[in-house]
């Protein structure tokens, strides 16, 4: 490692103190909106009891009986998490000083270490033109300084074969034995193909698609005659940003690009959180908190209305 980078040590612990501590803090140690719906089994079904949690409720077997029934669940408490690391080279662009690659090391850290540190488990897959490094689910802050050190040592990659993430979802089925939680880390900058083996993943782990993104890659400003550089295969073309159609064009496929991505991650039933090169990762990280436990609100469904005067319900 240059002296003149960091040490992973020393990112950590500015994650610790910047980001993590700010969570906990915001979150109140309350981290199952992050993790809801994971390591559940269902144990018995029983009637509805004051203070039961009403998302408990099962509304089929309620509808039947007549009566409100609730599911009873064992608990796994132990997580294993998977982190899927895109690391073609289109990960390594970034208009300012900060680049797509210094978002995953920074999102790697902060979630690794809050999994690990209550004793839960976290492995990592690196992908670069294909998937050459599996690092297996293992708890406590050296196996995070371990996965850090691999990832800041890893070189960039000047260019690579076309990236193929339907092979990286389709090798991460054959590693991952059992039910885990999974964030796909990518800009989904791929060939087409991969929305397929990406719900088939959904099915069997809870998985959140982390999506990558540079300002610079949805609008071009005018500033002249510039070098576009294809981040995957290295070949270059000048452009005039002067030319308003060209930055009309511009626009127009990367909305269409967009809008392509999300209704395939939303098909696939997939959680997606967006990371920008400029966001806050304390803020992008508490939003998408915030969408889960909306979402977990959605699906319990709303309390019986001969139920709702008598009971003060309230949602974690």
């Amino acid at each position: 490692m240059s002296p003149s980078h960091p040490s992973p040590d020393a990112v950590l612990r500015k994650l610790e103190w910047t980001v993590i501590r700010r969570l906990d803090g915001l979150l109140h140690g309350n981290y199952r909106s992050l993790f809801r719906g994971f390591g559940l089994d269902l144990a018995d079904l029983r009637e509805y009891q004051m203070h039961d949690d009403v998302r408990h409720i099962d509304w089929n077997v309620t509808a039947r009986m007549q009566t409100p029934y609730v599911r009873e669940y064992n608990e796994d408490r132990e997580v294993t998490a998977w982190f899927l690391l895109d690391l073609s080279p289109s990960v390594d662009f970034g208009s300012q000083d900060i680049k797509k690659r210094t978002v995953l090391i920074e999102f790697l850290g902060v979630l690794a270490r809050l999994l690990t540190r209550h004793g839960n488990r976290a492995g990592v897959m690196f992908y670069g033109g294909g998937v050459d490094t599996v690092i297996h689910p293992r708890t406590g802050r050296k196996h995070v300084l371990h996965i850090l050190n691999r990832l800041m040592n890893r070189p960039e990659m000047p260019a690579a074969p076309e990236t193929d993430l339907a092979d990286f979802l389709r090798t991460a089925q054959q590693v991952i034995k059992r039910r885990s939680l999974v964030f796909m880390v990518s800009d989904f900058i791929s060939k087409p193909g991969w929305t397929e083996p990406l719900a088939q993943l959904a099915q069997r782990n809870e998985l959140v698609a982390v999506r990558l993104y540079d300002a610079l890659e949805m609008d071009l400003p005018d500033i002249g005659m510039i070098v576009m550089q294809d981040a995957e295969t290295g070949e270059q073309i000048f452009v005039d940003t002067h030319d308003k159609g060209f930055r009309k064009r511009f626009a127009a496929v990367a909305q269409a690009r967009e809008a392509e991505l999300r209704a395939a991650l939303t098909n696939a039933g997939v959680d997606a959180l967006e990371l920008s090169t400029t966001d806050d990762l304390v803020d992008a990280i508490l939003r998408f908190v915030d969408l889960r436990k909306r979402r977990s609100q959605l699906a319990g469904g709303g309390l019986p209305k001969h139920l709702e005067a008598s009971h003060d319900v309230s949602v974690a």
